[in-house]
Protein backbone atom coordinates (compact mmCIF):
# COMPACT_ATOMS: atom_id res chain seq x y z
CA UNK A 1 0.00 0.00 0.00
CA UNK A 2 2.03 3.29 -1.43
CA UNK A 3 0.28 5.38 1.79
CA UNK A 4 1.67 3.02 4.25
CA UNK A 5 4.70 2.79 2.69
CA UNK A 6 4.63 7.10 2.99
CA UNK A 7 3.27 6.89 6.57
CA UNK A 8 6.39 4.90 7.40
CA UNK A 9 8.46 7.07 5.69
CA UNK A 10 6.69 10.50 7.63
CA UNK A 11 7.34 8.63 10.64
CA UNK A 12 11.56 7.43 10.67
CA UNK A 13 11.70 11.22 9.38
CA UNK A 14 11.10 12.39 12.96
CA UNK A 15 8.13 14.14 13.13
CA UNK A 16 8.38 14.92 16.74
CA UNK A 17 9.28 18.14 18.99
CA UNK A 18 10.72 19.02 22.18
CA UNK A 19 9.15 17.69 25.32
CA UNK A 20 9.04 20.79 27.84
CA UNK A 21 6.28 21.88 25.02
CA UNK A 22 2.58 21.12 25.24
CA UNK A 23 1.90 17.50 23.29
CA UNK A 24 -0.43 19.24 20.80
CA UNK A 25 2.34 21.35 19.05
CA UNK A 26 4.60 19.43 16.43
CA UNK A 27 7.14 20.95 13.61
CA UNK A 28 6.96 19.79 10.32
CA UNK A 29 7.69 16.12 9.54
CA UNK A 30 11.87 16.84 7.73
CA UNK A 31 14.01 16.35 10.31
CA UNK A 32 15.70 13.43 11.74
CA UNK A 33 15.79 9.87 10.17
CA UNK A 34 14.80 6.74 12.47
CA UNK A 35 18.20 5.57 12.80
CA UNK A 36 19.20 9.13 14.39
CA UNK A 37 16.33 9.62 16.31
CA UNK A 38 15.15 6.74 18.75
CA UNK A 39 17.81 7.11 20.85
CA UNK A 40 16.71 8.48 24.37
CA UNK A 41 13.65 8.44 26.62
CA UNK A 42 12.81 12.04 24.96
CA UNK A 43 13.12 11.00 21.87
CA UNK A 44 10.16 8.30 22.47
CA UNK A 45 8.16 11.16 24.37
CA UNK A 46 8.23 13.20 21.23
CA UNK A 47 7.15 10.22 19.01
CA UNK A 48 4.01 9.47 21.50
CA UNK A 49 3.16 13.15 20.43
CA UNK A 50 3.25 12.26 17.03
CA UNK A 51 0.95 9.69 17.18
CA UNK A 52 -1.52 11.50 18.91
CA UNK A 53 -1.83 13.95 16.19
CA UNK A 54 -3.98 12.48 13.39
CA UNK A 55 -6.86 12.09 15.77
CA UNK A 56 -7.13 15.38 14.63
CA UNK A 57 -7.49 14.65 11.24
CA UNK A 58 -9.91 12.12 11.76
CA UNK A 59 -12.51 14.35 13.28
CA UNK A 60 -11.64 17.28 11.01
CA UNK A 61 -13.12 18.76 8.14
CA UNK A 62 -11.22 17.92 5.02
CA UNK A 63 -11.27 20.00 1.64
CA UNK A 64 -15.11 18.90 0.56
CA UNK A 65 -16.21 19.73 4.24
CA UNK A 66 -17.63 16.46 5.06
CA UNK A 67 -14.56 13.98 5.73
CA UNK A 68 -13.75 13.64 9.44
CA UNK A 69 -15.40 10.92 12.20
CA UNK A 70 -19.12 12.38 11.39
CA UNK A 71 -19.20 11.37 8.12
CA UNK A 72 -19.17 8.11 8.60
CA UNK A 73 -20.17 7.77 12.47
CA UNK A 74 -22.70 9.87 11.87
CA UNK A 75 -23.88 11.21 8.28
CA UNK A 76 -25.29 7.61 7.53
CA UNK A 77 -28.05 6.84 10.85
CA UNK A 78 -31.33 8.53 11.14
CA UNK A 79 -30.09 11.42 13.44
CA UNK A 80 -28.37 13.53 10.53
CA UNK A 81 -28.68 14.17 6.74
CA UNK A 82 -27.32 16.65 4.50
CA UNK A 83 -28.86 20.25 3.32
CA UNK A 84 -29.15 19.68 -0.55
CA UNK A 85 -27.54 22.55 -2.61
CA UNK A 86 -28.50 22.18 -6.53
CA UNK A 87 -26.10 25.05 -7.16
CA UNK A 88 -23.04 23.37 -5.58
CA UNK A 89 -21.88 19.71 -6.79
CA UNK A 90 -18.34 19.67 -5.49
CA UNK A 91 -20.24 17.16 -2.46
CA UNK A 92 -21.47 14.01 -3.81
CA UNK A 93 -19.42 11.93 -2.14
CA UNK A 94 -20.99 13.17 1.43
CA UNK A 95 -24.01 12.80 -0.14
CA UNK A 96 -23.66 9.48 -1.27
CA UNK A 97 -22.67 7.92 2.20
CA UNK A 98 -26.05 9.71 3.60
CA UNK A 99 -28.00 7.90 1.08
CA UNK A 100 -25.97 4.14 1.13
CA UNK A 101 -25.03 5.34 -2.31
CA UNK A 102 -21.45 4.81 -1.95
CA UNK A 103 -18.07 3.11 -3.77
CA UNK A 104 -14.92 2.52 -3.44
CA UNK A 105 -13.61 5.88 -4.30
CA UNK A 106 -15.31 7.96 -1.96
CA UNK A 107 -12.56 10.63 -0.96
CA UNK A 108 -13.95 9.87 2.67
CA UNK A 109 -13.75 6.09 3.03
CA UNK A 110 -10.17 6.87 1.85
CA UNK A 111 -9.44 9.86 4.73
CA UNK A 112 -10.54 7.10 7.62
CA UNK A 113 -8.80 4.47 6.42
CA UNK A 114 -5.54 5.44 5.52
CA UNK A 115 -5.50 8.14 8.62
CA UNK A 116 -6.02 5.09 10.79
CA UNK A 117 -3.24 3.62 9.16
CA UNK A 118 -0.93 6.21 10.26
CA UNK A 119 -1.60 5.78 13.57
CA UNK A 120 -1.05 2.38 13.60
CA UNK A 121 2.19 3.24 11.38
CA UNK A 122 3.75 5.48 14.49
CA UNK A 123 2.34 3.42 17.49
CA UNK A 124 4.30 0.45 15.61
CA UNK A 125 7.71 2.52 15.10
CA UNK A 126 7.33 2.90 18.95
CA UNK A 127 6.49 -0.60 19.98
CA UNK A 128 9.28 -1.93 17.85
CA UNK A 129 12.15 0.11 19.19
CA UNK A 130 11.63 1.22 22.37
CA UNK A 131 12.89 -1.87 24.54
CA UNK A 132 16.17 -1.12 22.95
CA UNK A 133 16.58 2.32 24.79
CA UNK A 134 17.37 2.64 28.52
CA UNK A 135 14.97 5.37 30.18
CA UNK A 136 15.95 7.20 32.35
CA UNK A 137 12.63 6.58 34.08
CA UNK A 138 11.14 2.84 33.72
CA UNK A 139 7.40 5.02 34.69
CA UNK A 140 8.12 7.00 31.87
CA UNK A 141 8.88 4.20 29.53
CA UNK A 142 5.67 2.22 30.23
CA UNK A 143 3.70 5.16 30.47
CA UNK A 144 4.85 5.69 26.82
CA UNK A 145 4.66 1.97 25.56
CA UNK A 146 0.91 1.89 27.38
CA UNK A 147 -0.73 5.21 25.14
CA UNK A 148 0.90 3.59 22.10
CA UNK A 149 -1.20 -0.05 23.10
CA UNK A 150 -3.89 2.10 23.46
CA UNK A 151 -4.07 4.35 20.26
CA UNK A 152 -3.42 0.77 18.00
CA UNK A 153 -6.38 -0.36 19.57
CA UNK A 154 -7.92 2.51 19.31
CA UNK A 155 -7.54 2.87 15.56
CA UNK A 156 -8.08 -0.97 14.59
CA UNK A 157 -11.27 -1.09 16.31
CA UNK A 158 -12.09 1.82 14.05
CA UNK A 159 -11.09 -0.12 11.06
CA UNK A 160 -12.36 -3.38 11.93
CA UNK A 161 -16.08 -1.30 12.81
CA UNK A 162 -16.55 0.50 9.58
CA UNK A 163 -14.29 -1.60 7.02
CA UNK A 164 -14.61 -5.68 8.43
CA UNK A 165 -11.19 -7.06 7.16
CA UNK A 166 -8.71 -5.11 6.74
CA UNK A 167 -4.48 -5.80 6.94
CA UNK A 168 -3.45 -6.36 9.95
CA UNK A 169 0.24 -4.56 10.55
CA UNK A 170 1.91 -4.56 13.69
CA UNK A 171 5.72 -4.32 12.72
CA UNK A 172 6.97 -1.35 10.91
CA UNK A 173 6.80 -1.60 7.46
CA UNK A 174 9.99 -1.54 5.01
CA UNK A 175 8.70 -2.19 1.78
CA UNK A 176 6.54 -2.99 -0.34
CA UNK A 177 6.09 -6.57 0.12
CA UNK A 178 6.03 -5.72 3.76
CA UNK A 179 2.80 -3.06 2.84
CA UNK A 180 0.48 -5.38 0.44
CA UNK A 181 -0.90 -7.84 3.77
CA UNK A 182 -3.64 -10.23 3.13
CA UNK A 183 -6.79 -9.09 4.54
CA UNK A 184 -7.33 -10.29 8.55
CA UNK A 185 -10.62 -11.23 9.37
CA UNK A 186 -12.43 -9.59 12.00
CA UNK A 187 -11.97 -11.91 14.78
CA UNK A 188 -8.12 -11.90 14.13
CA UNK A 189 -8.29 -8.27 14.41
CA UNK A 190 -10.33 -8.26 17.20
CA UNK A 191 -8.14 -10.64 19.00
CA UNK A 192 -5.06 -8.34 18.49
CA UNK A 193 -7.30 -5.23 19.67
CA UNK A 194 -7.85 -6.72 23.03
CA UNK A 195 -4.59 -7.82 23.38
CA UNK A 196 -3.57 -4.20 22.90
CA UNK A 197 -5.58 -2.95 25.24
CA UNK A 198 -5.58 -5.05 27.62
CA UNK A 199 -1.84 -4.32 27.81
CA UNK A 200 -2.05 -0.50 27.93
CA UNK A 201 -4.54 -0.85 30.89
CA UNK A 202 -1.62 -2.80 32.73
CA UNK A 203 1.38 0.08 32.08
CA UNK A 204 -1.34 3.23 32.11
CA UNK A 205 -1.78 5.36 34.77
CA UNK A 206 -5.23 6.71 36.07
CA UNK A 207 -6.42 10.32 34.79
CA UNK A 208 -5.45 12.04 37.83
CA UNK A 209 -2.17 10.69 37.16
CA UNK A 210 -1.94 11.41 33.70
CA UNK A 211 -1.05 14.83 31.45
CA UNK A 212 -4.79 16.22 30.18
CA UNK A 213 -5.37 14.99 26.82
CA UNK A 214 -3.59 11.44 26.85
CA UNK A 215 -4.95 7.93 26.97
CA UNK A 216 -5.12 6.61 30.60
CA UNK A 217 -5.93 3.26 32.05
CA UNK A 218 -9.61 4.74 31.90
CA UNK A 219 -9.44 5.30 28.59
CA UNK A 220 -8.17 1.67 28.26
CA UNK A 221 -10.82 0.33 30.10
CA UNK A 222 -14.06 2.45 28.07
CA UNK A 223 -12.26 1.18 25.05
CA UNK A 224 -12.55 -2.50 26.42
CA UNK A 225 -16.05 -2.58 27.77
CA UNK A 226 -16.86 -0.95 24.24
CA UNK A 227 -15.43 -3.89 22.32
CA UNK A 228 -16.98 -6.48 24.84
CA UNK A 229 -20.54 -4.44 24.25
CA UNK A 230 -19.53 -5.09 20.07
CA UNK A 231 -19.02 -8.30 20.62
CA UNK A 232 -21.81 -9.15 23.26
CA UNK A 233 -19.86 -10.21 25.86
CA UNK A 234 -22.16 -8.25 28.67
CA UNK A 235 -20.51 -9.92 31.75
CA UNK A 236 -17.31 -8.90 30.79
CA UNK A 237 -18.48 -6.02 29.72
CA UNK A 238 -20.04 -5.43 33.10
CA UNK A 239 -16.93 -6.24 34.87
CA UNK A 240 -14.55 -3.43 33.21
CA UNK A 241 -17.28 -0.95 33.81
CA UNK A 242 -17.41 -1.94 37.21
CA UNK A 243 -13.60 -1.40 37.69
CA UNK A 244 -14.16 1.97 35.35
CA UNK A 245 -17.00 3.11 37.38
CA UNK A 246 -15.78 2.85 40.98
CA UNK A 247 -12.41 4.00 40.38
CA UNK A 248 -13.37 7.91 42.04
CA UNK A 249 -11.56 9.21 38.83
CA UNK A 250 -14.90 10.01 36.68
CA UNK A 251 -18.29 11.91 37.02
CA UNK A 252 -21.12 13.60 35.57
CA UNK A 253 -20.80 17.19 35.16
CA UNK A 254 -23.81 18.69 36.90
CA UNK A 255 -25.18 20.56 33.85
CA UNK A 256 -25.57 19.07 30.15
CA UNK A 257 -24.32 22.50 28.41
CA UNK A 258 -21.23 22.52 30.77
CA UNK A 259 -19.83 18.88 29.06
CA UNK A 260 -18.91 21.32 25.78
CA UNK A 261 -18.14 24.46 27.68
CA UNK A 262 -14.87 25.85 26.40
CA UNK A 263 -13.30 26.01 29.71
CA UNK A 264 -14.12 22.29 30.69
CA UNK A 265 -11.87 20.47 28.45
CA UNK A 266 -10.06 17.04 29.76
CA UNK A 267 -13.32 17.80 32.98
CA UNK A 268 -14.25 14.98 35.76
CA UNK A 269 -16.62 13.54 32.26
CA UNK A 270 -14.48 13.20 29.95
CA UNK A 271 -12.59 9.64 29.86
CA UNK A 272 -10.90 10.22 26.26
CA UNK A 273 -11.38 13.61 24.07
CA UNK A 274 -9.02 14.70 20.93
CA UNK A 275 -7.36 17.58 21.50
CA UNK A 276 -7.72 20.98 19.81
CA UNK A 277 -5.74 24.12 20.27
CA UNK A 278 -7.43 27.84 19.00
CA UNK A 279 -4.99 29.73 17.04
CA UNK A 280 -2.98 29.67 13.52
CA UNK A 281 -0.70 27.14 14.60
CA UNK A 282 -2.64 24.34 12.75
CA UNK A 283 -4.26 22.76 15.59
CA UNK A 284 -7.58 24.49 15.99
CA UNK A 285 -10.95 22.76 15.10
CA UNK A 286 -13.43 24.00 12.60
CA UNK A 287 -15.66 20.79 12.28
CA UNK A 288 -19.12 22.68 13.13
CA UNK A 289 -18.15 25.11 10.32
CA UNK A 290 -19.25 22.04 7.98
CA UNK A 291 -22.42 21.71 9.36
CA UNK A 292 -23.93 25.19 9.03
CA UNK A 293 -27.43 24.77 7.40
CA UNK A 294 -25.57 26.27 3.57
CA UNK A 295 -26.01 28.36 1.88
CA UNK A 296 -26.00 31.33 4.25
CA UNK A 297 -25.28 35.02 4.17
CA UNK A 298 -22.23 36.24 6.40
CA UNK A 299 -25.42 37.95 8.82
CA UNK A 300 -26.23 34.44 9.25
CA UNK A 301 -23.13 32.79 9.64
CA UNK A 302 -22.28 35.59 12.19
CA UNK A 303 -25.59 34.96 14.02
CA UNK A 304 -24.64 31.45 14.82
CA UNK A 305 -20.86 31.48 15.08
CA UNK A 306 -21.03 35.20 17.01
CA UNK A 307 -17.59 35.93 15.10
CA UNK A 308 -18.22 39.58 13.18
CA UNK A 309 -16.22 39.09 10.28
CA UNK A 310 -17.47 36.09 9.07
CA UNK A 311 -17.72 34.96 5.27
CA UNK A 312 -20.62 33.60 3.55
CA UNK A 313 -20.73 29.95 3.23
CA UNK A 314 -22.22 29.22 -0.26
CA UNK A 315 -21.35 24.75 -0.03
CA UNK A 316 -23.61 22.46 1.57
CA UNK A 317 -24.22 21.69 4.95
CA UNK A 318 -23.60 18.14 6.55
CA UNK A 319 -24.81 16.57 9.75
CA UNK A 320 -27.81 18.48 9.49
CA UNK A 321 -30.42 17.12 12.49
CA UNK A 322 -33.20 15.20 10.83
CA UNK A 323 -36.84 15.55 12.01
CA UNK A 324 -36.80 12.03 13.11
CA UNK A 325 -34.20 13.00 15.78
CA UNK A 326 -35.83 15.97 16.74
CA UNK A 327 -38.67 14.49 17.56
CA UNK A 328 -36.95 11.56 19.53
CA UNK A 329 -36.33 14.14 22.31
CA UNK A 330 -39.18 13.50 25.34
CA UNK A 331 -40.46 16.64 26.77
CA UNK A 332 -38.94 19.03 29.44
CA UNK A 333 -35.13 17.37 28.18
CA UNK A 334 -32.83 19.48 28.94
CA UNK A 335 -30.45 18.54 26.08
CA UNK A 336 -32.49 19.49 23.05
CA UNK A 337 -31.97 23.59 23.10
CA UNK A 338 -28.29 22.86 24.52
CA UNK A 339 -27.54 20.02 21.73
CA UNK A 340 -29.71 21.67 18.63
CA UNK A 341 -31.21 25.56 17.15
CA UNK A 342 -32.58 26.56 14.19
CA UNK A 343 -31.75 29.56 12.09
CA UNK A 344 -34.20 31.02 9.24
CA UNK A 345 -33.79 30.81 5.54
CA UNK A 346 -35.94 32.18 3.44
CA UNK A 347 -38.71 31.35 5.50
CA UNK A 348 -37.74 28.50 6.59
CA UNK A 349 -36.56 27.33 9.49
CA UNK A 350 -33.33 24.98 9.69
CA UNK A 351 -31.79 23.29 12.57
CA UNK A 352 -28.08 22.99 12.95
CA UNK A 353 -25.95 21.15 15.80
CA UNK A 354 -25.20 23.46 18.49
CA UNK A 355 -23.40 21.86 21.50
CA UNK A 356 -20.02 22.21 20.13
CA UNK A 357 -19.97 26.15 19.31
CA UNK A 358 -17.44 27.68 21.30
CA UNK A 359 -16.67 31.13 21.54
CA UNK A 360 -13.82 31.91 19.49
CA UNK A 361 -12.53 35.02 17.37
CA UNK A 362 -11.65 33.85 13.76
CA UNK A 363 -13.82 32.18 11.15
CA UNK A 364 -12.69 28.34 10.91
CA UNK A 365 -10.51 28.47 13.92
CA UNK A 366 -11.72 27.25 17.52
CA UNK A 367 -10.51 25.42 20.01
CA UNK A 368 -13.31 23.04 20.87
CA UNK A 369 -12.27 19.72 21.14
CA UNK A 370 -13.98 16.20 20.35
CA UNK A 371 -15.47 13.91 22.85
CA UNK A 372 -14.35 10.14 22.28
CA UNK A 373 -15.49 8.88 25.42
CA UNK A 374 -17.73 10.41 28.05
CA UNK A 375 -18.78 9.32 31.58
CA UNK A 376 -22.19 9.49 30.81
CA UNK A 377 -21.88 6.63 27.93
CA UNK A 378 -19.75 4.44 30.73
CA UNK A 379 -23.17 4.55 32.36
CA UNK A 380 -25.45 3.96 29.76
CA UNK A 381 -23.07 0.87 28.68
CA UNK A 382 -22.85 -0.47 31.93
CA UNK A 383 -26.98 -0.04 32.02
CA UNK A 384 -27.13 -2.32 28.43
CA UNK A 385 -24.67 -4.84 30.20
CA UNK A 386 -26.31 -5.43 32.99
CA UNK A 387 -29.96 -5.31 30.95
CA UNK A 388 -28.85 -7.64 28.53
CA UNK A 389 -28.06 -9.94 31.17
CA UNK A 390 -31.76 -10.32 32.37
CA UNK A 391 -31.46 -7.67 35.32
CA UNK A 392 -33.34 -4.43 34.25
CA UNK A 393 -33.95 -3.35 37.78
CA UNK A 394 -30.22 -3.22 38.40
CA UNK A 395 -30.28 -0.96 35.31
CA UNK A 396 -32.24 1.66 36.30
CA UNK A 397 -29.66 3.15 38.47
CA UNK A 398 -27.14 3.66 35.98
CA UNK A 399 -29.39 4.84 32.93
CA UNK A 400 -31.59 7.35 35.82
CA UNK A 401 -28.33 9.46 36.73
CA UNK A 402 -28.19 10.15 33.16
CA UNK A 403 -31.86 11.08 32.56
CA UNK A 404 -31.75 13.23 35.43
CA UNK A 405 -29.14 15.04 34.72
CA UNK A 406 -31.34 16.01 31.57
CA UNK A 407 -34.23 16.65 33.54
CA UNK A 408 -36.44 13.55 33.02
CA UNK A 409 -37.94 11.06 35.43
CA UNK A 410 -36.65 8.05 35.79
CA UNK A 411 -37.89 4.83 34.51
CA UNK A 412 -38.53 2.01 36.80
CA UNK A 413 -40.28 -1.47 36.91
CA UNK A 414 -40.16 -2.28 33.49
CA UNK A 415 -38.93 -5.20 31.29
CA UNK A 416 -35.73 -6.02 29.68
CA UNK A 417 -37.48 -5.62 26.47
CA UNK A 418 -38.74 -2.29 27.59
CA UNK A 419 -34.93 -1.22 29.11
CA UNK A 420 -33.27 -1.99 25.91
CA UNK A 421 -35.38 -0.03 24.21
CA UNK A 422 -35.37 2.95 26.44
CA UNK A 423 -30.85 2.87 26.66
CA UNK A 424 -31.23 3.06 23.14
CA UNK A 425 -33.30 6.29 22.79
CA UNK A 426 -31.27 7.54 25.71
CA UNK A 427 -28.12 7.12 23.91
CA UNK A 428 -29.43 8.84 20.88
CA UNK A 429 -30.30 11.96 22.69
CA UNK A 430 -27.51 11.84 25.15
CA UNK A 431 -24.68 11.17 22.50
CA UNK A 432 -26.35 12.63 19.73
CA UNK A 433 -23.37 13.85 17.36
CA UNK A 434 -20.37 12.13 18.91
CA UNK A 435 -20.67 9.93 16.18
CA UNK A 436 -22.22 6.66 17.91
CA UNK A 437 -25.75 6.44 16.37
CA UNK A 438 -24.30 4.50 13.29
CA UNK A 439 -22.08 1.90 14.90
CA UNK A 440 -24.76 1.85 17.53
CA UNK A 441 -27.52 0.54 14.99
CA UNK A 442 -25.29 -1.60 13.51
CA UNK A 443 -23.68 -4.08 17.07
CA UNK A 444 -27.54 -3.79 17.86
CA UNK A 445 -28.66 -5.22 14.64
CA UNK A 446 -30.90 -2.28 13.63
CA UNK A 447 -29.31 -0.68 11.10
CA UNK A 448 -31.37 -2.75 8.13
CA UNK A 449 -34.29 -1.65 9.61
CA UNK A 450 -34.00 1.51 10.45
CA UNK A 451 -32.29 2.90 7.61
CA UNK A 452 -34.62 1.26 5.77
CA UNK A 453 -37.27 2.81 6.68
CA UNK A 454 -35.46 5.96 7.12
CA UNK A 455 -35.04 6.39 3.37
CA UNK A 456 -38.37 5.58 2.40
CA UNK A 457 -39.47 8.62 4.83
CA UNK A 458 -37.01 10.89 3.02
CA UNK A 459 -37.75 9.48 -0.57
CA UNK A 460 -41.67 10.06 0.33
CA UNK A 461 -41.05 13.14 1.03
CA UNK A 462 -37.22 14.80 0.18
CA UNK A 463 -39.13 18.89 1.41
CA UNK A 464 -38.87 17.21 5.02
CA UNK A 465 -35.48 16.29 4.73
CA UNK A 466 -33.87 19.61 3.14
CA UNK A 467 -34.19 19.33 -0.35
CA UNK A 468 -35.86 22.36 -2.14
CA UNK A 469 -38.64 21.96 -4.55
CA UNK A 470 -38.07 19.77 -7.50
CA UNK A 471 -35.25 17.76 -5.72
CA UNK A 472 -34.65 14.42 -4.16
CA UNK A 473 -32.22 12.11 -2.96
CA UNK A 474 -31.23 9.14 -6.20
CA UNK A 475 -33.48 6.44 -6.98
CA UNK A 476 -31.19 3.91 -6.20
CA UNK A 477 -30.46 5.82 -2.67
CA UNK A 478 -31.43 3.12 0.67
CA UNK A 479 -31.56 0.43 -1.84
CA UNK A 480 -28.88 -1.38 -0.33
CA UNK A 481 -28.00 -0.84 3.95
CA UNK A 482 -24.42 -2.23 4.39
CA UNK A 483 -22.96 -2.35 7.73
CA UNK A 484 -19.27 -1.46 6.29
CA UNK A 485 -18.08 0.41 3.75
CA UNK A 486 -15.82 -0.66 0.80
CA UNK A 487 -12.07 -0.73 1.17
CA UNK A 488 -10.23 2.64 -0.65
CA UNK A 489 -9.94 1.71 -4.33
CA UNK A 490 -6.81 3.73 -4.19
CA UNK A 491 -5.33 1.42 -1.86
CA UNK A 492 -6.58 -1.80 -3.53
CA UNK A 493 -4.87 -0.82 -7.00
CA UNK A 494 -1.27 -1.19 -4.81
CA UNK A 495 -2.62 -4.37 -3.40
CA UNK A 496 -2.93 -7.47 -4.90
CA UNK A 497 -4.68 -9.43 -1.64
CA UNK A 498 -7.83 -6.99 -1.99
Amino acid sequence: MKKIITIVTLIAAGTFMSCSEDFLQLPPEDSLSQTIFFETQSDFEQAINATYAPLRDLHEVGAANFQGAWGMGELPSDNTYYKYNPNYRAVQDGESIADFYVNDGNGTITNKYTTNYLIIARANQILALIDEVEFDDSAVKDNVRGQAHFLRALAYFDLVQFYGSVPLHLVPVTGRDDAALPLSTPDAIYTQILSDVNEAIGLLPSKSAQEEGRATRGAAQMLLANIHMVQGNWSSAESVLTALVGSGEYDLLGNYADVFDINNKNSVESIFEVQFLEGTEGFASSFQYAWLPMPLTADQVAEITGVGNSQAANTEGFNIPTPDLLESYEDGDLRKTVSIDSIEVDGTFFPYIDKFWTPHSTPQITGSNWPVYRYSEALLFMAEAVNEQGRPGDAEQYLNAVRSRAGLTPITGVDQATMRQAIMDERRVELAFENKRWPDLVRTGMAQTVMSAFGDRVKANPQEYYFPEGFGPPAAAFTTIYETFPLPASEALLNPNF
